[in-house]
């Protein structure tokens, strides 16, 4: 374990022999981290905050907070941080309340860039991309391979579906289905991530479903609940497609009053 003498470290907390901690790191009682794990200068690490394996985390940041909610009592709520994540300069990570949860969790392989913030109750899934500012408010969900543009911003409770993407400065008020590309304020659906998928491997036949669920859902006419049927139906004309299909089925039965973005 490589600590630098000027970092505060409470006794009870649990870091594996592999963790380094630079300069004038702060790390609360009950925060426990993984084998070789980074803390950077100046970083603070507080509340009951577990940090997985091989995380890179720069200077000045801060994680396991309490909630910016004022119904917070000092509930033992958690901060949750995978493996494999880079989290950049000035990120801001609280843990979760009681009526959420309690816990706030960011999944593996993400990468978090500078003055990121993970409001309490947050669920962010794995290998997504947030730039410069992505802000989310308390109790959203990130799916999978999601990539928020700079300045992002997403209201409490939205979903954000699995390969989705923001573009600069989006205001997100309602669910975004999942592959769906986003932009403005407030954010407007404008097509699917169809170049995300070929980089990820999507086959041609699937890249052909999601083409059909997105004429479905926004070039039809349809009220959602009629795209929603529509759309589990393409299972059966494209097998391959199956968990696509089922992913978006899924998600479109989720939405809340808010609605989705159109």
């Amino acid at each position: 374990m490589s600590i630098h003498p000027t970092a505060i470290v409470d006794p009870a907390a649990e870091l594996d022999s592999g963790v380094e901690v630079g300069p004038y790191a702060v790390i609360g009682s009950h925060v426990k981290i993984g084998a070789r794990t980074t803390v950077g200068a100046h970083t603070v690490i507080d509340g009951r905050t577990t940090i997985g394996e091989d995380n890179v985390i720069s200077p000045f940041v801060s994680l396991g907070g309490p909630p910016q909610d004022k119904k917070y009592r000092g509930e033992p709520c958690e901060l949750v941080i995978g493996e494999r994540n880079v989290i950049r300069e000035f990120s801001t990570y609280n843990i979760g309340t009681v009526q959420g949860g309690g816990v706030t969790r960011l999944g593996n392989d993400n990468w978090m860039m500078a003055y990121t913030h993970l409001a309490h109750d947050c669920v962010v899934g794995n290998n997504v991309i947030f730039a410069n500012n992505a802000q989310l408010a308390g109790h959203v969900e990130i799916g999978d391979w999601v990539i928020l543009g700079g300045f992002t911003t997403v209201h409490q409770f939205v979903r954000i579906g699995a390969h989705g993407m923001t573009a600069l400065s989006s205001v997100l008020l309602a669910d975004q289905p999942p592959f769906v590309m986003s932009q403005g304020d407030p954010a407007q659906a404008r097509s699917m991530n169809f170049e995300g998928l070929r980089r990820r491997g999507f086959s041609p036949e699937r890249i052909g479903a999601v083409k059909a669920m997105h004429k479905l859902l926004y070039r039809d006419g349809l009220t959602l609940e009629q795209a929603t049927e529509r759309i589990a139906a393409l299972a059966s004309q494209t097998p391959e497609a199956t968990p696509d299909v089922e992913m978006m089925v899924g998600f479109l039965r989720g939405v809340a009053q808010r609605g989705i973005v159109r």
